[in-house]
């Protein structure tokens, strides 16, 4: 992007500035943004948090953890010039009259504010409210909300018509970082400029797609948040079924947020339902035990710091969905994710029917078939594999599975990979919401994992244990395999 694409200058306030999430990814991209020459040069960055610190300890606060997790390493000139953006406000989020020290702060600055709400949900409406009475929202404000946004469909409506009260929906910016990531944001690029797969994208040439979602880690101290929200609530609810509705979505007019989000919209809507009829044909939910990761022992999830001995929360689900329209019906989506598994692992697997004839038999009894894989992460790329021909002067011919590999890194080795989290503030900055989930997607993908919740809590079953450092319950094989598939991996 040119300087001249710049926004106006504008005041960027980080609600929770102290916290994980701003430490570990906010603040590098900022200063990452700053280093590409995309922030306005009159651009403020205030951080505010209810701990009591002068701009001075914010800022070494922020020297801090750029050195820890900006991987390049840092420019003296733009970090001195990053540093010297900070603002620092100490703030009580319930306390309304508090915010009248934040108008003083933010007083004789620019008139367009980004608020980042990196705190958790339950307080965007104390936050909304403090903004409010300081009269510091106008039309030209924006607000980022990070998920989860509830725990439920009504969960989060409530939390949606907080913030809604004072911000419209044009101003509202709820963010998944899935949807920044570049293999993610290629698969528009994938699906609608290149026909060989714009004309094969549907039932007819497809057999089934897979989307795993694997971690490697436990719940890293998370226990209060994560025994609550489970890896329904975390990761399927959001972005499996985001990764979902980009890969079965219909083509959209055109690349505006409004026709984008349409789209999607259609696809998230369309799945058919799982409820207590077809729950257990249709769903595996797991929980880890002990087991060995890397070779080192683990501890099971009812073994970890402050566990509760007797949750039944998951940390592993497959789900074998369904979309209920012309392109895609008899198409399972198989979408998997799970915690302490053997690697942090995430990737598409789009397997194509196979060929129906074979005129090969000498060589191939059976052709596999066509396979396109997205990875995510690690390595973030594009895989297809195809048949080729062996070379050779024998009279018979043989034939090889190969792969047309395009690895990211390889491919763009001059280029660095950019943080999803740095597009997607960019994209705050110069209001754009192409990349981020609108309410209505959000109450959809909650109606349908609510069932399946709703299910589960009826059933009473308990989760099925796997050893850490493995894929997942033995059930979640056999949940594919009685399709007389497998899970790639």
């Amino acid at each position: 992007m040119k300087s001249s694409d710049l926004q106006s200058a504008s005041e960027i306030v980080i609600f929770g500035a102290l916290g994980d999430l701003s430490r570990r990814k906010l603040l590098p991209a900022l200063y990452q943004l700053d280093q590409a020459g995309l922030l306005n040069v009159e651009s403020r960055i205030l951080g505010v948090a209810r701990q009591d610190h002068s701009v001075e300890e914010f800022t070494a606060f922020v020297v801090e953890n750029l050195t820890e997790f900006v991987k390049e390493g840092l420019n003296e000139a733009v970090l001195a010039r990053f540093v010297n953006r900070m603002v620092y406000q100490q703030l009580d989020f319930k306390d309304t009259v508090s915010y009248s020290n934040l108008a003083a702060t933010l007083k004789g600055g620019h008139d367009t504010r980004v608020y980042y709400f990196s705190t958790p949900p339950a307080i965007y409406g104390d936050i909304t409210d403090g903004l409010k009475s300081a009269k510091l929202i106008t039309d030209a404000d924006r607000v980022v909300m990070e998920k989860p946004i509830g725990n439920c469909l009504e969960s989060s409506k409530v939390i949606n018509d907080q913030v809604s009260r004072y911000f419209n929906e044009n101003q509202i910016y709820r963010i998944d970082h899935y949807l920044g990531k570049e293999t993610v944001l290629n698969l528009l690029v994938l699906r609608f400029a290149n026909s060989l797969f714009t004309n094969n994208w549907d039932r007819n040439s497809i057999d089934h797609v897979q989307i795993t979602v694997a971690e490697s880690v436990g719940i890293e101290g998370r226990w209060g948040f994560y025994d609550d929200a489970g890896q329904m609530r975390d990761m399927i609810q959001n972005h499996l079924l985001q990764i979902l509705s980009l890969l079965a979505m219909e083509p959209p007019a055109d690349l505006s947020a409004e026709s984008i989000r349409a789209e999607k919209l259609k696809a998230v809507k369309a799945l058919v339902p799982i409820n207590r009829l077809n729950v257990k044909e249709k769903t595996v939910r797991g929980q880890y035990s002990d087991g060995y990761l890397n070779g080192l022992p683990v501890p099971g999830y009812l073994n970890e710091e402050d566990a509760n001995q007797k949750s039944d929360t998951e940390t592993f689900v497959a789900i074998k969905a369904e979309i209920d329209n012309w392109r895609w019906a008899g198409v399972p989506f198989y979408l998997r994710t799970g915690k302490r598994m053997p690697a942090k692992h995430s990737e598409i697997v789009v397997q194509f029917k196979p060929q129906a004839h074979n005129i090969f038999k000498e060589s191939h009894v059976d052709l596999p078939a066509n396979k396109l894989t997205i990875r995510l992460q690690p390595d973030e790329g594009v895989e297809l594999q195809m048949m080729n021909k062996i070379p050779g002067i024998a009279s018979q011919m043989h034939i090889q599975e190969n792969k047309l590999d395009l690895s990211f890194s390889e491919t763009y080795e001059n280029q660095r990979v950019v943080d999803a989290y740095e597009r997607l503030m960019l994209e705050v900055i110069n209001g754009n919401q192409s990349l981020f989930v609108s309410r209505d997607e959000v109450e959809a993908a909650w109606t349908w994992a609510d069932s399946i919740i709703e299910a589960w809590q009826t059933s009473n079953e308990a989760p099925k244990a796997y050893p850490a450092g493995t894929w997942g319950p033995v059930a979640s094989l056999s949940m594919i395999a009685r399709d007389d598939r497998q899970w790639v991996e």
